[in-house]
């Protein structure tokens, strides 16, 4: 080379030099990664990020995969120092004789120089840095760290960058599964990745193949290889990444929450969330929904095929195939079109088969013209479908049935009352149909499911599980009501003088709103909000006793953990810890706990020692807040949880929760919960060990329809879900505390009977409020205790009629 040549290159140099980045910084380089978020076990339920990346060590690459992309862009990569001059006098003659730049002459490690640090314009000065780049990162790395850069920041189409992504984008298969004609089709892919598989085959095809006959001359295969893999056909197709549990409602909130902490870079930063979601309790959340929806559904009738083809575009299986194309299924509800009807059955063209449809696949499908009215029962197919209509069939046991986009909704969220963990959470029939989290963000009116609360404070208040309250028709003369208010039972019948503990039981409407009256409306607000209900959201007038707030489902399951958990106030969480790129613990939960009394006393200890471990260089082991463990308050007594648990269960042995004993455990409690007019359904049940709250109602708070009460349309989900949550899950029973008696009593009156007569019923009460003697009863002795008593009504005057 002349000197002339080495004082231009020199001055190049000076020029472009101070001009260059620092390479160095390519030592801990962090490539953009989605953000991928789990379940608590590691199974993936989403991911989240504009571009596809799965970064992998040098050694995660195969062979194969090296030598493809050495011989489709750089064959002399091990030898040459970052460029590749020979490449570079090849290209330059060939734009000598052509006047077109044909050949780029870019060596891997100019490539890696490019994407890491410069622009894609194509000037000569980029080119000039490129070479420049190259230099000095062949000096700083190794040629494997380079090698392991490109494969993993390269586009390869699709949103996919890196090798790792593309493996799953186009065949869904882990790197190391590839086959030879898949890696060389990856491999064709930097020169033009707009020519992918998916969207130009052909090109993509001619390039797959260069690459086999590149590896083919340079001995990386033997002719068979080469033979075989060229005769092999596409088999790319758009793979999504592979999830695993359907929780995209959870996957949604993750995703806010990362945005709020972390904020634009949540998705590009390689973060992994795992959550408290349980996948097999996850997996029965979604079903049981999804189940009972579609359930009530079919007792309502059908609407109407979902749309219309006419009939002059239904000519030929390409036409067929396009319009299906811009369908797509709602969970498992597949769309079809109607091809051929008669009287026995109907022809459906759906997007991978024909299915046919017999009568008793749609003999349900009665018209809807109300939620309480049906149009007659269909005794032909063609009663039902016609040639061109737009359908939606589910594949069951009994084989395809047909079936339509439900209107309602509903929403299931499951917690761990011991911390609050969120073990299973959905908020719809189908997030992609609907995207409203009805489990977080739906503030209905409970019902009946509140009256827990109430009677929690009427107990607190002084009453027993067997004080009597009137079942009697009443007219409450109140100035918050616009007019007289009337409430009636939803039976429409009334039942004269009732223990607390049937009227629970029975879900007694005018009971409730005594009680109400008598504990003091601020009193039972109050009490309520120990329960981790927003107050604002609650009336401070008597409709209180029957629900009339605005509670979202997991509030509501927050505040029956309070019942379940022994009295502690727990905050619902969802996630248990946040990871870095590098596996690093970034965040980790630390919620309210409910703590037995060393865990207490142990917390106590370290919160008032915080400061002297601060001193001592010891508060990295301590929380945010400044303790090691964050002990739940206790916000009712164990007594008041006793006798509410109680209640609570009888409500499913003997009351409005019967369906419940189908699951066979004694150990579980709950309450249904239906609105005026059936515009929400609800059930609040648990166990010690889990808690779970399902509610069902339209959007638009129209009416369910008669008859669709919280023991009819919630609580068969709420079955389903936790025939699945309770397995493995040891009987237990709220213990006794002290303070606890059982005694028998007079049904009647509530009051004591002769304890060894035999006579009564048992009943328990806190010992220092015991019912006194029924005097009426024969045969009582006179030295039974006669305290206690009912407190008197504090509220508003009562016309009873």
């Amino acid at each position: 080379m002349s000197v002339a040549a080495f004082a231009i290159m020199g001055t190049g140099y000076l020029f472009f030099a101070p001009q260059l980045p620092e390479v160095e910084s390519l030592k801990d380089v962090r490539l953009q990664t989605p953000l991928k978020v789990y379940t608590r076990e590691g199974q993936l339920i989403a991911v989240f990020g504009e571009k596809r990346r799965i970064p992998l060590d040098y050694e995660e690459f195969p062979q194969a995969v090296i030598n493809a992309f050495l011989a489709a862009e750089d064959d002399r990569f091990f030898v040459h120092p970052g460029v590749d001059y020979q490449g570079l006098i090849r290209a330059a003659i060939q734009l000598l004789i052509t006047g077109e730049k044909k050949q780029g002459g870019s060596t891997i490690t100019m490539q890696v120089a490019r994407n890491f640090f410069l622009s894609p314009e194509r000037r000569y000065s980029r080119k000039i840095k490129e070479i420049l780049l190259a230099l000095r990162i062949e000096k700083a790395l190794t040629k494997p760290e380079i090698l392991q850069l490109y494969l993993n920041k390269i586009f390869l189409g699709q949103r996919a960058y890196g090798v790792g992504a593309a493996a799953e984008v186009y065949y869904g298969k882990q790197v190391a599964e590839l086959t030879l004609p898949q890696i060389a089709m990856i491999a064709g892919l930097p020169k033009a990745p707009s020519h992918n598989p998916l969207s130009n085959p052909n090109r993509a095809l001619n390039r797959r193949n260069y690459v086999l006959g590149r590896m083919l001359d340079l001995e990386m295969i033997s002719d068979e290889e080469y033979t075989i893999a060229k005769a092999s056909p596409i088999e790319a197709r758009r793979y999504t990444p592979p999830i695993q549990v359907e929780a995209a409602y959870v996957g949604e909130m993750v995703r806010a929450e990362m945005l709020d902490r972390f904020g634009e870079d949540y998705d590009s930063s390689g973060y992994r969330v795992y959550t408290t979601i349980e996948a097999n309790r996850q997996r029965a959340a979604v079903t049981a929904v999804q189940r009972g929806i579609l359930a009530y559904d079919v007792r309502h009738g059908f609407r109407g095929a979902e749309g219309k083809i006419p009939l002059d575009q239904l000519t030929g299986p390409r036409i067929l195939a396009d319009l299906m194309a811009n369908m797509s299924p709602v969970s498992q509800l597949q769309p079809g079109i109607v091809t051929n009807v008669n009287e026995d059955q109907a022809l459906v063209t759906l997007a991978d088969e024909d299915i046919q449809l017999n009568l008793e696949s749609v003999q349900w499908a009665r018209a809807h013209k109300s939620e309480n009215s049906l149009g007659p029962k269909p005794k032909k197919v063609s009663d039902v479908l016609q040639v061109g209509d737009i359908i939606r069939v589910l594949n069951t046991k009994r084989g395809w049935q047909l079936r339509q986009i439900p209107e309602v909704s509903s929403a299931l969220v499951s917690l761990r009352p011991e911390d609050g963990a969120i073990v299973a959470l959905t908020g719809g029939f189908n997030f992609y149909h609907s995207k409203f989290n009805r489990a977080t963000q739906a503030y209905r009116q409970p019902g009946s499911a509140f009256k827990p609360f109430i009677y929690s404070a009427a107990l607190e208040a002084g009453f027993t599980a067997a004080s009597i309250k009137n079942d009697a028709p009443v007219v409450f003369e109140d100035r918050s009501q616009e007019d007289t208010w009337r409430p009636h039972n939803y039976s429409g019948k009334f039942f004269g003088p009732t223990r607390l503990r049937v009227a629970l039981t029975k879900s007694r409407n005018m009971i409730s709103i005594r009680l109400l009256r008598d504990i003091g409306r601020r009193v039972a607000h109050e009490h309520a909000g120990k329960f981790g209900f927003d107050l604002d959201k609650l009336p401070k007038d008597l409709t209180l006793a029957l629900g009339s707030g605005a509670v979202a489902p997991i509030q509501l399951a927050r505040a029956y953990s309070v019942f379940a958990n022994g009295g502690y106030q727990v905050e619902p969480y969802f996630i248990d810890r946040i990871e870095g790129p590098d596996g690093e613990v970034i965040f980790q939960s630390n919620p309210l706990r409910v703590c037995d009394e060393e865990c207490t006393r142990l917390a106590a200890e370290i919160a008032l020692h915080a400061e002297e471990l601060a001193e001592m260089g010891l508060s990295e082991n301590l929380s945010d807040e400044g303790v090691g463990i964050r002990v739940a308050p206790r916000v009712i007594s164990d007594i008041n949880v006793f006798q509410m648990d109680s209640m609570l269960k009888d409500v499913i042995r003997f009351g409005t929760g019967r369906r419940a004993l189908d699951l066979k455990r004694a150990d579980i409690a709950g309450k249904t919960g239906t609105t005026n007019d059936q515009h929400d359904a609800w059930f609040s049940g648990y166990h010690p060990q889990v808690v779970t709250t399902v509610w069902l109602g339209f959007d638009q708070h129209r009416p369910l329809g008669r008859g669709e009460v919280g023991g009819v349309a919630a609580l068969p989900i709420w079955i389903d879900y936790m025939r699945v949550a309770l397995q493995d899950l040891p009987y237990i029973e709220q213990p006794k505390p002290d303070g606890i008696v059982e005694l028998r009593i007079n049904p009647e009156t509530g009051l004591l009977v002769d304890q060894n007569s035999g006579v009564g019923i048992p009943e328990i009460f806190p010992i220092d409020n015991i019912p006194a003697m029924d005097r009426a009863f024969p045969n009582l002795p006179n030295n039974l205790p006669t305290t206690g008593s009912t407190p008197q009504s504090q509220d508003l005057p009562e016309h009873i009629f």
